[in-house]
């Protein structure tokens, strides 16, 4: 017996068949379109890279494949490994068991419960080969996010060069000023330890002395998110993070490797 057309059997099988073509159409965009997100995703970290090197950004790809040497650190070492440090996924890494490892709670001042056993690390050369900064990933919570960004370091691993955060849930306007580039020149120049190498960095409320080493401005009506990035340098500087790297780089012997 043949189905009326304004029946709901009808009704449904048009439903149906639309929701199976639409869901066909969708899948096959997100598979082409994946390499060209990777791609943008790829050349958004390396200009994110040469802007706190200080860098050109008029020929991304070029001048990072001039300019930096990306390479793999063992956290626990501070020493170089194999691996490909421009397609190394942190963030996956920090999900396995297997290339992971748990943060002693009183250890875990950024609030990340677990880290990679290896990060990524960006050697910024000049034209003569020599090492001009050292580009280091961090991240950390905020007061509503998880903040992601760069520091930049001179080739004593003490001196701060530049500083960027390309991905957060701050508040615009209080929070999300961590991105604001003049709060941002505040750290160039600032030391992060002391004579004696012991971390010395600090964001406080409030305005620092002119000629002070260690101190930057804290963000006006952001505590909390200036907390938070205080707490992501102090891990990732420290010895859960690149601590025995910068160690090693203070030593020279990270220089080469």
């Amino acid at each position: 017996m043949a189905i009326a057309n304004d029946s709901v059997s009808k009704t449904f099988a048009v439903v149906g068949g639309l929701c199976l073509v639409c869901s066909i159409l969708v899948a096959g965009a997100a598979v082409g379109l994946r390499p060209l997100q990777e791609a943008a995703k790829d050349r958004d970290r390396q200009a994110n890279i040469l802007h706190v090197a200080g860098l050109p950004l008029t020929d991304i790809r070029r001048v990072y494949h001039d300019r930096i040497e990306a390479r793999l650190v063992d956290l626990q070492t501070g020493e170089y490994v194999q691996g490909d440090a421009n397609t190394y996924d942190m963030r996956k890494a920090a999900k396995a068991p297997a290339l992971s490892q748990t943060i002693p709670a009183e250890a875990d001042v950024a609030g990340l419960k677990r880290r990679a056993k290896q990060m990524p690390v960006y050697l910024a050369r000049g034209a003569d080969g020599a090492i001009e900064s050292i580009i280091l990933p961090m991240y950390g919570q905020g007061l509503w996010s998880t903040m992601y960004g760069f520091i930049s370091l001179a080739p004593d691993g003490r001196t701060i060069k530049g500083l960027t955060y390309y991905e957060h849930g701050e508040t615009p306007g209080l929070g999300g000023e961590i991105e604001n580039p003049r709060w941002q020149a505040m750290w160039v120049g600032k030391q992060l330890f002391d004579e004696q190498g012991q971390f010395a960095f600090r964001i406080i409320k409030g305005h620092a002395d002119s000629g002070d080493r260690h101190h930057v401005d804290g963000l006006s009506g952001a505590t909390l998110t200036s907390n938070g990035v205080q707490r992501s340098v102090e891990f990732w500087m420290g010895p859960q993070g690149f601590g025995p790297y910068l160690t090693r780089l203070q030593q020279g012997g990270a220089q080469h490797g």
